[in-house]
Protein backbone atom coordinates (compact mmCIF):
# COMPACT_ATOMS: atom_id res chain seq x y z
CA UNK A 1 0.00 0.00 0.00
CA UNK A 2 1.28 3.43 -0.92
CA UNK A 3 2.21 5.76 1.93
CA UNK A 4 0.95 8.90 0.26
CA UNK A 5 1.72 10.94 3.39
CA UNK A 6 5.42 10.07 3.03
CA UNK A 7 5.36 10.94 -0.65
CA UNK A 8 3.52 14.25 -0.27
CA UNK A 9 5.30 15.39 2.88
CA UNK A 10 8.06 17.08 0.89
CA UNK A 11 7.52 20.05 -1.42
CA UNK A 12 10.14 18.82 -3.91
CA UNK A 13 8.31 15.50 -4.28
CA UNK A 14 5.01 17.32 -4.74
CA UNK A 15 6.58 19.44 -7.48
CA UNK A 16 8.02 16.35 -9.17
CA UNK A 17 4.60 14.68 -9.11
CA UNK A 18 3.04 17.80 -10.59
CA UNK A 19 5.60 17.80 -13.40
CA UNK A 20 5.12 14.10 -14.11
CA UNK A 21 1.36 14.55 -14.26
CA UNK A 22 1.86 16.46 -17.51
CA UNK A 23 4.41 14.28 -19.30
CA UNK A 24 7.34 11.90 -19.01
CA UNK A 25 10.74 13.32 -17.99
CA UNK A 26 14.27 12.00 -17.87
CA UNK A 27 16.12 12.29 -14.59
CA UNK A 28 18.40 14.98 -16.03
CA UNK A 29 15.38 17.02 -17.19
CA UNK A 30 13.96 16.84 -13.67
CA UNK A 31 17.29 17.87 -12.14
CA UNK A 32 17.41 20.94 -14.42
CA UNK A 33 14.13 22.19 -12.94
CA UNK A 34 15.50 22.40 -9.38
CA UNK A 35 18.32 24.08 -7.54
CA UNK A 36 19.23 20.99 -5.52
CA UNK A 37 21.80 18.35 -6.46
CA UNK A 38 21.29 15.35 -8.72
CA UNK A 39 21.76 12.91 -5.79
CA UNK A 40 19.06 14.76 -3.83
CA UNK A 41 16.65 14.54 -6.77
CA UNK A 42 17.48 10.85 -7.15
CA UNK A 43 16.61 10.32 -3.48
CA UNK A 44 13.20 11.96 -4.02
CA UNK A 45 12.60 9.90 -7.17
CA UNK A 46 13.47 6.72 -5.26
CA UNK A 47 10.93 7.54 -2.56
CA UNK A 48 8.23 8.21 -5.15
CA UNK A 49 9.11 4.97 -6.91
CA UNK A 50 9.09 3.02 -3.61
CA UNK A 51 5.63 4.41 -2.90
CA UNK A 52 4.55 3.31 -6.39
CA UNK A 53 3.48 6.81 -7.41
CA UNK A 54 5.83 6.95 -10.37
CA UNK A 55 6.92 4.45 -12.99
CA UNK A 56 10.40 4.21 -14.50
CA UNK A 57 11.50 2.84 -17.82
CA UNK A 58 15.05 2.50 -19.07
CA UNK A 59 15.93 3.30 -22.64
CA UNK A 60 19.62 3.05 -23.34
CA UNK A 61 21.44 5.08 -20.72
CA UNK A 62 18.37 7.16 -19.85
CA UNK A 63 15.71 6.60 -17.22
CA UNK A 64 12.29 8.02 -18.00
CA UNK A 65 9.88 8.83 -15.19
CA UNK A 66 6.12 9.18 -15.43
CA UNK A 67 3.22 9.37 -13.03
CA UNK A 68 1.65 6.04 -12.08
CA UNK A 69 -1.85 7.45 -12.55
CA UNK A 70 -3.73 4.38 -11.32
CA UNK A 71 -1.77 4.14 -8.08
CA UNK A 72 -1.82 7.91 -7.56
CA UNK A 73 -5.59 8.14 -8.06
CA UNK A 74 -6.20 5.23 -5.68
CA UNK A 75 -3.92 6.71 -3.01
CA UNK A 76 -5.39 10.17 -3.44
CA UNK A 77 -8.90 8.79 -3.08
CA UNK A 78 -7.94 7.03 0.15
CA UNK A 79 -6.36 10.25 1.43
CA UNK A 80 -9.58 12.15 0.72
CA UNK A 81 -11.63 9.55 2.61
CA UNK A 82 -9.30 9.72 5.61
CA UNK A 83 -9.50 13.50 5.67
CA UNK A 84 -13.30 13.38 5.42
CA UNK A 85 -13.42 11.08 8.44
CA UNK A 86 -11.16 13.38 10.42
CA UNK A 87 -13.20 16.45 9.51
CA UNK A 88 -16.50 14.70 10.25
CA UNK A 89 -15.19 13.73 13.68
CA UNK A 90 -13.95 17.26 14.40
CA UNK A 91 -17.24 18.80 13.27
CA UNK A 92 -19.21 16.39 15.46
CA UNK A 93 -17.06 17.32 18.45
CA UNK A 94 -17.61 21.01 17.71
CA UNK A 95 -21.35 20.49 17.37
CA UNK A 96 -21.49 18.64 20.70
CA UNK A 97 -19.44 21.34 22.39
CA UNK A 98 -21.68 24.12 21.07
CA UNK A 99 -24.82 22.28 22.09
CA UNK A 100 -23.44 21.82 25.61
CA UNK A 101 -22.60 25.53 25.80
CA UNK A 102 -26.16 26.46 24.82
CA UNK A 103 -27.74 24.33 27.53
Amino acid sequence: MTDIYRALSDSIRRQILQMLSRREYTQSEIVECFTISQPAIKKHLNILEEEQLILVRKEGKYRYYRLNKESFEKSYSMLQKELELILDYKLMKLKNYLEEENE
